[in-house]
């Protein structure tokens, strides 16, 4: 492989131009090419990021030959179509969560990526960040036992805007599949897939949820409380329990930088865990050792929990009644 990775983008909105301000830190990465839907807005995010290579298609930017990995940023309705559409192309991909719509969808992506043997990624980003690297280490260091709980929240008072894609089913609205997937996802990544879902939520005019409380119940015990809000503003932070102690990772649980550490019989400890960048990097990074290493994906945010999140949220959705136009 190159020296350096060549990385297309599609869609020019505020997640892919955070996702390009990463790259810039990262000295192997090289952002050349985008896609939009208009020539008008790829020319503006190619004199934003100095692009080279600016489509007004993303069937274009699919198969531009000097693209050798895609990150898709477009809204989540789009996210197999985009995936597909750059996996049949030979690209790898980096896709934004939630990965897809729904879990049919993400076997559905899955199932081209491994035929096709090409690597595939969900964008969870806050996972390859430093304090959830430390976090993990304390887990499997033992500092606070065995974990047993866990509370995590997000969420953002917004306006009530019926066309805005947070509210609106055409766009995949609701506060689930925006900031929901984020405690979902810790979840997941803490105890694995649940034995028992219960969520309750609050729908708003438009249909679909505007605030939300789930419990993740499993196998050996442990439970998960999570809450997520269009409505008010959560702690936004994480609190995780062991029998012999916490760790609480503070707000804003998509960004952290800080974690303090409550251990049986010690004083609490807080780290300050900086950023290089604008933390959109940490994930490029894996991706691009993944690729240098031969792998088709990572071990850190593997497919089949990218799989096992969209079914988690389906059954949520169930529970719920709610069902988007496209599906």
């Amino acid at each position: 492989m190159r020296d350096k990775i060549r990385w297309g983008i599609i869609s020019t909105g505020f997640i892919a131009r955070q996702f390009a301000k990463g790259l810039t830190v990262l000295p192997e990465a090289e952002l050349v090419a985008v896609g939009s839907r208009t020539a008008e807005t790829a020319n503006q995010f190619g004199d934003e990021f100095d692009v080279l290579h600016r489509h007004a298609s993303y069937e274009a930017l699919a198969n531009d030959s000097d693209v050798d990995v895609v990150y898709i940023g477009s809204p989540h309705p789009m996210h197999k179509e985009n995936s597909l559409l750059c996996l049949e192309a030979g690209k790898a991909v980096l896709c934004e969560k939630p990965f897809t719509m729904n879990a049919a969808e993400a076997e559905a992506v899955v199932n081209v990526a491994r035929e096709k043997e090409l690597f595939l990624m969900e964008a969870m980003w806050n996972r390859f960040n430093p304090s959830l690297v430390k976090a993990r280490q304390w887990l499997a260091n033992g500092v606070i036992g065995e974990l047993q709980m866990l509370t995590a929240s997000l969420g953002f008072r917004t306006e009530f805007d019926p066309q805005h894609r947070l509210f609106n089913p055409e766009l995949g609205g609701g506060a689930l599949l925006d900031v929901g997937v984020y405690p979902i996802s810790l979840a997941s990544m803490l105890f694995g897939p649940p034995s028992r879902i219960t969520g309750m939520a609050q729908m708003g005019q438009t249909g679909v949820d505007e605030q939300l409380g789930v419990i993740l119940g499993y196998e050996e015990g442990q439970l998960a409380t999570l809450y997520a809000s269009f409505r008010t503003e959560p702690p936004s932070e994480a609190i995780l329990m062991g029998a012999m102690g916490r760790i609480r990772i503070h707000p804003p649980i998509y960004r952290p930088t800080r974690l303090t550490l409550s251990a049986a019989g010690q004083e609490d400890e807080t780290i300050d865990l900086a950023l290089e960048g604008n933390g959109y990097n940490y994930q490029a990074a894996e991706v691009m050792a993944c690729l240098r290493a031969g792998k088709l994906e990572s071990e850190i945010m593997p497919l089949d929990e990218s799989v096992s999140i969209m079914r988690i949220m389906d059954e949520i959705r169930d529970q719920w009644g709610l069902t988007y136009p496209m599906e």
